[in-house]
């Protein structure tokens, strides 16, 4: 299971409700909770936005937020000189 998805469905009180805050299938979050899907980049986002940050797209994406988020990237890179 993802720890961060788990976060966000705790945070928002179900699947149910993460899914509708950023208007996709309660299925669909369940996928990503299970590791069958990964998360696309908008969603990423939406979920940053109504966790209120609490969960981000550099924890949705660990590997790779750099590459579809530049500006975080360069944060990154600041302050880990």
């Amino acid at each position: 299971m993802d720890k961060n998805i788990l976060l966000a469905i705790r945070h928002m009180g179900s699947a149910t409700a993460l899914a509708k805050a950023i208007g996709v299938s309660p299925q669909t979050v369940c996928f990503w909770r299970d590791k069958k899907r990964k998360i696309s980049a908008d969603h990423c986002s939406a979920i940053e936005r109504v966790t209120n940050g609490i969960v981000t797209r550099k924890d949705l994406r660990p590997n790779n937020y750099m590459y579809t988020w530049p500006e975080l990237a360069d944060n990154h890179k600041r302050t880990n000189q």
